[in-house]
């Protein structure tokens, strides 16, 4: 299946998870879109000064692939500069918290894949 960009359906959320601002996310593919069990297929746009607050990981897994700028990243009380290329890998209970604190959004793909 391909999805182009300009298919893609898109929401803001304001305050995610307890977060400053607000979140863009543009769904690549709906949960029901995907065969394997999975809560979110999605690319986050995180303005400056906005971020996704803490949040845990019960019975899942979150991979983010940073995409674009830079950001904060707390995971389980230790905070991590990441940028472009880095990847997060959240789950087993962990929480995790980021923010771009930078002057360009910060862009993330993000995938919430679901235990069993």
């Amino acid at each position: 299946m391909i999805r182009k960009a300009a298919e893609m359906s898109s929401e803001v959320r304001e305050n995610m998870r307890g977060g400053p601002g607000a979140v863009t996310v543009r769904h690549i593919f709906k949960p029901d879109e995907i065969h394997a069990k999975n809560r979110l297929c999605a690319r986050l746009i995180i303005p400056p000064g906005a971020g996704i607050g803490l949040h845990r990981h019960d019975q899942e897994d979150e991979l983010y692939v940073v995409i674009g700028g830079t950001g904060l990243l707390d995971e389980d009380g230790q905070t991590t500069r990441v940028a472009a290329g880095d990847a997060v890998l959240t789950g087993r209970g962990a929480s995790h918290a980021i923010r771009n604190d930078g002057c360009e959004p910060l862009e993330i793909l993000a995938v919430i894949m679901c235990y069993g």
